[in-house]
């Protein structure tokens, strides 16, 4: 299934999650399994991978004043995916995900 995620761009040029696993960096083509042993204070705990439904949240800056940069991907999810309704506010439909691939960046 295709979806969306948004990551930030490391001062490197590599791609990494926004919150959860930050020191983590993701490449393109690799599938990869969501663990659920991450929790972060602050945050519900969803073990999953958080896509959206469409490159759409617009509760998330896409530029902080730090200079960090946020980017959209086009993802590939597979294995157990849960829907979950968000208001408009947040974006809408987005998914957790048990595996994703980075396809490309928007």
């Amino acid at each position: 299934m295709t979806a969306y995620k948004l990551l930030r761009r490391k001062k490197d040029g590599s791609l990494g999650p926004l919150f959860v696993g930050r020191a983590s960096r993701l490449s393109f083509g690799v599938t990869y399994e969501a663990r659920s042993d991450l929790p972060h204070p602050g945050l519900a705990h969803r073990p999953g991978f958080h896509c959206t439904h469409a490159p759409y949240a617009p509760h998330i800056k896409m530029r902080l004043k730090n200079g960090e940069e946020r980017v959209w991907c086009m993802v590939e999810i597979s294995g157990e995916i849960t829907p979950h309704q968000r208001p408009a506010s947040q974006g809408g439909l987005w998914y957790t995900a048990e595996k994703m691939r980075l396809l490309r960046e928007l």
